[in-house]
C-alpha cells in the first residue's frame, strides 16, 4: 500500500513467456522473464516438461528473489512457460503466483495469463455451484476449471471451449507435457508474439524478451486466435469469428519496455512522436525540458526535439528501492517520493522547467515532483502529460477499480493544475495521441482500447460483475 502512495502509477497485471523445442527451456523462460520484470514485481514462476515428468517453482518477489541458487538445476524439458505479476491489493500471496499447475481428468496441465477476465466472478459462482473448490483468487483459475471441466478429448479442444466462457482481457499459455498453446482474447487488449530461436518456438508478452534469449521476432499473436505448437508444428486457428482489435492504448504510453516494438511500432518511438504531439498542441516557454523517469524521458525527448528547448536530466531515479513496509504517516506521505526521485539541483535552478509524465492518475505524486522540482529551485514548473486525462476505471487488468480514485474523473484541468500546484498543465488530445501512435488498423480508434479516457469499453461491461474480478 505505501508504494501505490509514494509512486502514484497505473500498474500493469504480469508478463507471459512461454518456448517449445528448447532443450534449455527453463533458463531460457528465466532470462525471458528478467526482460518482463517491468510488468510485475510481486511474483514469478516456471512449470517445464521434459514430455513425462513435470519441474515448478514459484516464488514471491522479483524474479531474481523468487528464484534462489539451484531452484532450476534440477529443471529440464523442452517445454516452459513463466510469469511474472504485479497483484491488486490483497492478493500479494504465493497461492497466487502463476503458472497454476492442476492435475485433472485428461493429465496434468499448467496455466498463466496477463489480464483479467470482466466476467471471473460470475464464472466463479457458477463453478462452484457445480462442485468446482478454487485454491486461490486469481481469474486465471477460473479458466483451468473451464478447461478441466470441457468434454474435448485433447487440450486444444478443451482451451477453445473455455474460451467460449470468458471475457475481457487474456493474454494466455497453457501447456501440458506435449503441447504449449498460446491464446489472445478477441480484442487483443493485451500484447503478445512469437519469435524463434533456432528450431525452437517461444511467445512473450512484450518482444524485448526474445533479445536477451537471442531469439528473432516473428509476429503478433492475432486477436481471437488459438495456436498450437508441439511435435508436429504450429498450428493456427481461430476460436472466435468475433475479433476487433483495441489493443490498451497505455501499453505504447507507459507499461511497455521503450525497446519493445507492439504491431510493429517501437514503442520509444511512438512516445517521442507523443512528446512531440504534445510539443504541438501546448507550446510552452519555457528554459529545460525534463521526464520523469523513466517511461516518460523518451516523450520528454521528443517534447525537446519539437520545441529546441533543451532537453536534461532534472530528476533521478533511485534504483534500488525495494517494496516497502513501514507504516506511513502523513510526514512520511509528503516526504516518501524522495525514496524514489531526487531532483538535480544544478539543473533546475532559476530556470523554467517543462516536466513531462506520461499521466496523471490520482495526483499525489505529481504534486510531490512538482513540491521537489520547487524546493530545488525551479522558477517555473509546467506540467505536460503526453496521454490524455484517465478519466473511467479499466477492468481490463490495470489496478483502477473506481472512477473515484481518479482525479480527472472529478476535477477540470485547472482544478487538478491547482491540486498539483503547476503553473501551467496541459494534456494531450485523443486524436493527436493516437496520431501520433502512427497505428494503421482500420478497427474503430486505430484498432485502440480507449476506456480510461473515453468511457467507451471494447467488451461488454457489467459493473457489478466487474468490479469483483479487480481483487484477482
Amino acid at each position: 500500500m505505501f508504494d501505490k502512495l509514494i509512486w502514484d502509477k497505473l500498474n500493469e497485471e504480469c508478463g507471459v513467456f512461454g518456448i517449445y523445442n528448447h532443450e534449455e527451456a527453463s533458463q531460457l523462460t528465466y532470462l525471458g522473464l528478467h526482460a518482463l520484470q517491468h510488468r510485475g514485481q510481486e511474483s514469478a514462476g516456471i512449470c517445464a516438461s521434459d514430455g513425462e515428468k513435470w519441474y515448478k517453482h514459484r516464488g514471491m518477489g522479483l524474479v531474481s528473489e523468487a528464484f534462489g541458487k539451484g531452484d532450476l538445476e534440477k529443471f529440464r524439458g523442452h517445454i516452459a512457460i513463466g510469469h511474472t505479476r504485479y497483484t491488486t491489493a490483497g492478493s500479494s500471496k504465493i497461492e497466487n503466483a502463476q503458472p497454476l499447475f492442476f492435475r485433472y481428468a485428461q493429465g496434468s496441465m499448467a496455466v498463466a495469463h496477463n489480464g483479467n477476465l470482466v466476467n471471473a466472478a460470475v464464472l466463479r459462482k457458477e463453478l462452484e455451484a457445480k462442485g468446482s473448490i478454487f485454491q486461490t483468487t486469481s481469474d486465471t483459475e477460473v479458466i483451468a476449471h473451464l478447461i478441466a471441466r470441457s468434454e474435448s478429448s485433447d487440450l486444444p479442444g478443451a482451451v477453445k471451449d473455455a474460451l467460449q466462457h470468458i471475457k475481457g482481457a487474456y493474454a494466455l499459455v497453457v501447456m501440458n507435457n506435449h503441447q504449449l498453446i498460446i491464446a489472445l482474447d478477441p480484442n487483443g487488449l493485451r500484447p503478445l508474439s512469437l519469435g524463434r530461436l533456432g528450431d525452437a518456438i517461444c511467445v512473450a508478452s512484450e518482444t524485448c524478451a526474445f533479445d536477451i534469449i537471442g531469439a528473432e521476432y516473428w509476429r503478433d499473436v492475432q486477436p481471437g486466435e488459438l495456436i498450437i505448437i508441439d511435435e508436429n508444428g504450429l498450428t493456427e486457428t481461430k476460436f472466435t469469428p468475433h475479433t476487433q482489435r483495441s489493443i490498451c492504448t497505455f501499453e505504447y504510453i507507459y507499461f511497455a519496455r521503450p525497446d519493445s516494438d507492439i504491431d510493429g511500432i517501437n514503442v520509444h518511438m511512438a512516445r517521442k512522436r507523443l512528446g512531440k504531439q504534445l510539443a504541438l498542441e501546448s507550446p510552452i516557454e519555457a528554459d529545460v525540458v525534463t521526464g520523469v523517469p523513466d517511461s516518460s524521458i523518451s516523450a520528454a525527448i521528443g517534447y525537446a526535439e519539437a520545441t529546441g528547448i533543451p532537453y536534461e536530466i532534472g530528476l533521478i531515479k533511485n534504483r534500488y528501492v525495494g517494496r516497502t513496509f513501514i507504516q506511513p504517516s502523513q510526514e512520511l506521505r509528503e516526504r516518501a517520493v524522495y525514496l524514489k526521485l531526487s531532483a538535480v539541483r544544478k539543473v533546475v535552478e532559476g530556470k523554467r522547467v517543462v516536466m513531462i509524465d506520461d499521466s496523471i492518475v490520482r495526483g499525489t505524486t505529481s504534486n510531490r515532483i512538482v513540491r521537489m522540482l520547487r524546493e530545488a529551485g525551479a522558477r517555473e514548473v509546467h506540467v505536460q502529460i503526453s496521454s490524455p486525462p484517465v478519466m473511467n476505471p479499466c477492468f481490463y487488468g490495470i489496478d483502477t477499480s473506481t472512477r473515484d480514485e481518479l482525479i480527472a474523473a472529478t476535477k477540470s484541468v485547472e482544478e487538478i493544475r491547482q491540486i498539483i500546484e503547476a503553473d501551467s498543465l496541459s494534456f494531450l488530445s485523443v486524436e493527436g495521441m493516437l496520431a501520433a501512435i502512427g497505428r494503421k488498423d482500420t478497427a474503430p480508434n486505430n484498432g485502440h482500447c480507449l476506456a480510461c479516457f473515453t468511457g467507451q469499453y471494447p467488451t461488454e461491461i457489467h459493473f457489478e460483475e466487474a468490479l469483483p474480478a479487480l481483487k484477482c
